[in-house]
């Protein structure tokens, strides 16, 4: 193992004896983006300097035994929606006007808390509109595993420095799928946790910020830090005492839903529906009981989403002048000028599908204690494409397994379940019941002692 590919606890050990300190860690870090940043392009705004100066005091902090908290000297990037004082945040699109934002986000506000070294943000489409690395703004951000793919998104350059080895953790959003499905598509593990678990600014129905690295554990570790409260974000929950440290990966005698079905949208590769069953045999030898269960999602349920979305995204930018509308990415223009002509009326029944979501969700937990499913149909698509479809008048049919949990406020997780013959990873997502995001991340840690984790799994060819 590469020193760049130490995990949270393992740092922190190193730097608790002394045998690394942050700076040393940085440094090496350091050489080993330059390396490999030209050619996935998955960060904005990178500072070395600022990132030198933040090791140097880490270090001081644990020479002194003076840490801050648990991810002192950590490398962390943030997804570019992600405010950062003193930093424009472009929302992936020429349109934007670059203004420095007034102050720190809840996550980033945390991350600093605790001292944390935050060092770039990370890429994201157009407005984040996007599970796609494509961008008016950014470079072309690219796939680790095979650069001419796509990392999806629209955590697109966190999927793709997570999975290049760009340090221990990195934090995405996810209002529909889009830490999940970059996830699945990169090999590594990405946490959705329960609406307003982590706190948001802004937040929105459905949204979410959460980790992605390449070890359950540090996605664990990280919760502790970013699920601190924070009065800004209106639906953010209340302040928890749950031990991140202490994750339930008893399986058995549960009873585990196997959702191959999403309802509508994209077919499933033959390779996912194999090695996702293959996953949940794993589950059921561990005990639990796996009984197949439908969609919660349907035709009518997707459609109003893309209604209600359009209509909230034309109000958006409706006012922009015309230069400023005509440098947004044609795909999502178009997708978004498609709902010019809705009304108010078409708009909020749009908008109630998500509330018949929620009860589809609901429905399915009432008779299983967790859920399995493919994360994303189809193992991969072009890096230059805008989304698996290409097509703005089919913007959503590759998110039907991961939306519902958004709208249902339910923790998912992705973790890496095997590769297709093409050699890119496929994800399997896992679900849990409202508010028990330990659950999920237990379920994920048993999972990844079974297969043995990153240890076991090939690595990208950009390492």
């Amino acid at each position: 193992m590469s020193e760049t590919d130490l995990t949270i606890n393992e740092l922190r050990r190193r730097f608790a004896e002394k045998s690394l300190s942050p700076l040393e860690y940085w440094l090496a870090l350091e050489k080993h983006i330059d390396r490999w940043e030209p050619t996935i392009c998955a960060l904005y705004a990178f500072d070395r300097d600022a990132a030198r100066r933040q090791a140097e005091a880490s270090t001081d902090r644990w020479w002194r035994g003076a840490t801050l908290g648990v991810l002192d000297g950590i490398p962390v990037t943030l997804k570019e929606l992600i405010a950062t004082k003193g930093q424009p945040i472009p929302l992936g699109t020429k349109a934007t006007e670059l203004k420095a934002a007034m102050e720190d986000a809840p996550v980033a506000a945390r991350l600093r808390e605790d001292g944390a070294i935050i060092f770039a943000k990370t890429t994201c489409p157009d407005y984040g509109m996007l599970s796609s690395g494509l961008s008016s703004f950014h470079h072309l951000s690219r796939n680790p595993w095979d650069i001419t793919q796509n990392p999806g998104g629209s955590s697109a350059g966190a999927s793709a420095a997570a999975a290049a080895g760009y340090g221990p953790l990195h934090i995405g959003t996810d209002i529909g799928g889009s830490v999940r499905l970059p996830a699945g598509w990169t090999g590594i593990f990405g946490f959705k946790p329960s609406h307003g678990r982590v706190p948001v600014d802004p937040y929105y129905v459905g949204r979410c910020a959460g980790p992605m690295t390449r070890t359950v554990e540090d996605a664990a570790l990280a919760m502790a830090t970013l699920s601190r409260p924070d009065w800004r974000d209106g639906t953010s929950l209340p302040p928890n005492d749950l031990n991140w440290r202490a994750l339930p990966d008893d399986v058995e005698g549960l009873t585990i839903g196997l959702m191959l079905d999403a309802g509508c949208g994209l077919p499933v590769d033959d390779e996912i529906l194999v090695a996702v069953e293959k996953a949940a045999r794993r589950f059921e030898e561990a005990g639990a009981k796996i009984v197949p269960v439908g969609p919660v999602l349907s035709r009518s349920m997707l459609d109003g989403l893309d209604k209600f979305w359009r209509a909230r995204f034309w109000g958006d930018i409706e006012t922009l002048d015309e230069s400023r509308r005509k440098s947004i990415l044609p795909y999502i223009y178009s997708w978004a000028v498609g709902a010019a002509g809705i009304s108010g009326v078409e708009a909020v029944r749009g908008f109630n599908q998500t509330i018949e979501m929620r009860k589809s969700c609901g429905r399915l937990f009432s008779e299983v204690d967790a859920v399995l499913s493919p994360t994303n149909p189809i193992v991969s698509y072009p890096a230059d494409w805008a989304s698996p479809t290409n097509d703005p008048a089919k913007p959503f049919e590759h998110i039907c397994f991961t939306v519902p949990w958004n709208m249902s406020e339910q923790p998912a997780a992705s973790i890496n379940c095997g590769f297709s013959k093409s050699g890119m990873p496929i994800g399997l997502q896992i679900i849990g019941p409202r508010f028990d995001d330990l659950r999920v991340l237990g379920l994920s840690k048993a999972f990844e002692e079974w297969t043995g984790g990153v240890a076991s799994w090939p690595q990208p060819p950009i390492r």
